[in-house]
């Protein structure tokens, strides 16, 4: 029988080979009409804090999104890697340095100050329609979650993929946490009860 998590690097490898078999093209429509969908049905007040990411590989650029809802009035942060365990979100201030972060992706320095987001805009490799998903193996977002729970802080989380990230189910684990929605090109799925 199949452990859930070798259906998961299955199911990851198989809908990251999807992804980057997309066109660049496609991508950059796809990652346009995110954001249209993203801005106009995200519900965010002044001051929401917001963490995105900077694309890498085939990823969503979510950058355009990102700058819709800082003119809405949203403070910006990304992930930073601090250590083989552990990321942090620090604050994205327009004019700032960006440094490498590894893994083909930058961020804000370590002047930048350290948000809790209200909201978190994640990547991931598949998801499905019962808001489950698949990272990419690190668990880097998994544990930050858990962190903030542990702050009693509980942050939106939504997905950002592309249609083609969608399984029909992901094996969910003890320390999976369900996704609020997921945003792709075709629009948002909400998972909420």
């Amino acid at each position: 029988m199949t452990s859930a998590a070798d259906e998961k690097a299955r199911l990851r490898a198989e809908r990251l080979d999807a992804r980057d078999s997309l066109p660049t093209e496609t991508r950059i429509e796809a990652s346009l009409a995110m954001a249209e969908h993203g801005d106009t049905g995200l519900a965010i007040e002044h001051g929401t804090i917001v963490s995105g990411f900077s694309p890498i590989r085939s990823e969503a650029d979510i950058r355009p999104l990102m700058t819709c809802l800082k003119q809405r009035g949203a403070r910006l942060c990304l992930p930073v890697i601090l250590d083989r365990q552990t990321i942090v979100f620090r604050e994205l201030v327009p004019g700032a340095p960006l440094i490498s972060m590894g893994f083909g992706t930058v961020g804000p320095g370590p002047d930048a100050e350290v948000l809790d987001p209200d909201v978190m805009l994640v990547p991931l490799a598949a998801f499905d329609a019962d808001g489950q998903r698949i990272g990419y193996g690190g668990g880097y977002y998994d544990r930050a979650i858990a962190q903030l729970h542990k702050k009693g802080l509980f942050p939106r989380l939504v997905g950002i993929a592309f249609d083609c990230q969608e399984v029909a189910s992901v094996p969910a684990e003890p320390h999976d946490v369900r996704l609020h929605a997921v945003l792709t090109e075709s629009g948002w799925r909400r998972f909420e009860p």
